[in-house]
């Protein structure tokens, strides 16, 4: 880590100064937003942002939820007015009809930019689209089909591993810890045909705990990353590059190590795949369908492509960083919950190893492509973690000018009028609920924060099919939808989907005592405790054939 001069001060100096410009006109002014029933600010500064993305926030969002419902208005940093939302008719205006008008805010796109550079998570208008278009063939399903086997063969290596620490006996295991290395492994090799970690021994990668640690540390930073909007276009780029790296904060240089370390290996790994593309070297990746991974793909077909719809080695380096961080925080961290559901409800778990084993006495131990995504079951309890447990729970857009949102229902504002719609000002940041709007009781029934995986095998309620929820996935927000919905959710579900018909199959997860917390942060993962940027998540692991445990407490969300 580098040491901070006293220089550093005055660059942060001339970065508030120029954080000021604007704010002062923007409070003064009056807002249709005014009417609107909401949070008192809690800090000028600061609004209500540190009190709804804090590590410890659900209580404090539920109730939000529960005193004002699906619309209210909230304050952001630095006096501003923000919206907080997750109407489905709103939703479908933000995401689907307008979603040119409201793309991620400043503060997203700018930190996006900083973190991993210009990527699918940091790009708008037509530099996304154009993104978009280049990378949406390389995620098929005939390449998910082809690569199945393949994703076989890495999740068995993490079976042996995890069978060697528990054939003497049940063993607590830090469940989250390998289901970070297994998604490095399967992203790494499956979209950047490169291996990571071997699974089958121990692993201490500094590549690895950059990665698992990058999005955890974010909420330590986050008051730095609120500046970021008002100083946008503040003299050339080098200079705020230059205030980033003189700013007085370890966890901000923190945070810049992880950047930089990424971006090196990045930049590594992409000019040894331009080597092994020149040579015509196809390794092990050879053998799997269309003989390529998804980067071998995009840089054959980058190089075929018009001058217009070329990516440049930028944002090429920003896809791989993308992949790399967004890809194995929010799979294994999903994988993650399962798995802590699965120990609180053994019954569930029993029912679902019989249907795996049930597939593999018919298929072999290595269950094809289209009969694993088909296993009901399986797909009931992936649905119902991701519906009750997104990744991602808020998800933020700004709009770029006067707009109004239709509502599903009206709200009644502070003057005691119904409003059926609201009239959003330009440069207005929009939080998105995206769990609230995954457990709607008006939608999904009074049952709709239990954990059912059962609720899929039947039909659903008709508010919500009638809702027409605008995400990409299993009428929930989870993913997103739109021109933004998460372009790998296929491959997500394929790693999910592997892994658990594995582990369920061999293995017997249960409580431990030892605690852990649900933090919330830009990806939700668990910890020891709460704000622990590391990521742990012990769970006592047994062989399935071995009897269960009695069941201990333990405490986490």
């Amino acid at each position: 880590m580098p040491t901070i001069s006293p220089a550093a001060y005055v660059g942060l100096a001339a970065t508030l100064f120029y954080a000021s410009w604007g704010v002062a006109r923007r409070l003064l002014s009056r807002s249709p937003l005014d009417n609107i029933r909401g949070l008192p600010r809690n800090s000028f500064f600061t609004g209500n942002m540190l009190q709804i993305f804090s590590m410890d926030n659900w209580s404090f969002v539920q109730e939000l939820v529960d005193a004002y419902g699906p619309v209210s208005l909230v304050h952001n940093f630095f006096g501003t007015r923000a919206l907080h939302i997750y109407d489905v008719k709103a939703l479908h205006t933000i995401f689907i009809k307008e979603q040119e008008v409201f793309p991620r805010n400043t503060l997203n796109r700018e930190a996006g930019d900083i973190l991993f550079g210009p990527g699918l998570i940091s790009t708008e208008g037509a530099m996304h689209r154009r993104q978009r278009k280049m990378l949406n063939p390389v995620f098929s399903a005939a390449y998910m089909r082809g690569i199945t086997p393949f994703f076989h063969e890495i999740v068995n290596k993490l079976e042996s591993a995890i069978e060697t620490r528990v054939r003497d006996g049940p063993t607590d295991l830090d469940m989250v810890g390998w289901m970070g290395r297994a998604a490095l492994e399967l992203v790494g090799q499956g979209l950047l045909g490169h291996s990571f970690d071997p699974l089958i021994v121990d692993s201490k990668d500094e590549f690895t705990a950059a990665v698992k640690s990058m999005s955890p540390s974010i909420p330590d930073i986050l008051y730095a990353l609120a500046v970021l909007p008002l100083v946008q276009g503040v003299g050339p780029r080098w200079l705020r590059r230059l205030a980033v790296r003189l700013w007085p904060d370890p966890n901000v240089q923190r945070m810049r190590y992880y950047v930089d370390f990424i971006y090196a290996r990045t930049q590594e790994m992409l000019a040894e795949k331009r080597t092994r593309i020149d040579k015509g070297e196809g390794g092990i990746m050879s053998q799997i369908a269309e003989g390529k991974d998804v980067m071998s793909i995009l840089l054959r077909e980058n190089m075929v492509a018009s001058e217009e719809d070329r990516l440049p080695d930028a944002e090429l380096l920003a896809q791989m960083s993308v992949f790399i961080v967004a890809g194995v925080d929010t799979t294994s961290n999903a994988l993650a919950r399962v798995l802590d559901q699965l120990s609180q409800y053994p019954e569930v778990q029993e029912h679902l190893r019989e249907e795996i084993r049930q597939a593999k006495e018919q298929y072999g131990n290595n269950i094809p492509y289209d009969e694993v995504m088909a296993l009901p079951y399986l797909d009931a309890v992936c649905r119902e973690t991701l519906r009750l447990f997104p990744p991602v729970v808020m998800v933020i857009r700004e709009s770029q000018e006067d707009v109004a949102l239709a509502l599903s229902d009206p709200v009644v504002g502070k003057d005691g009028s119904p409003m059926s719609e609201i009239i959003v000002p330009k440069n207005t940041t929009v939080i998105v609920n995206v769990s609230a709007c995954n457990t709607n009781k008006a939608l999904w029934g009074e049952d709709a924060f239990e954990w059912k995986p059962e609720r899929w095998l039947q039909p659903l309620p008709k508010a919500l099919e009638d809702a027409r929820i605008p995400g990409l996935y299993s009428n929930q927000m989870t993913f997103i939808g739109g021109g933004h919905g998460c372009i790998g959710f296929k491959f997500s579900q394929l790693e999910m989907k592997i892994v658990l018909s594995t582990l369920i199959a061999s293995f017997r997860f249960e409580q431990s005592n030892k605690p852990f917390f649900w933090n919330s942060a830009v990806v939700t993962y668990p910890a020891a405790k709460v704000g622990n940027t590391e990521p742990e998540m012990m769970l006592k692991v047994s062989l399935a054939q071995s009897p269960p445990l009695a069941p201990t407490s333990r405490e986490c969300r």
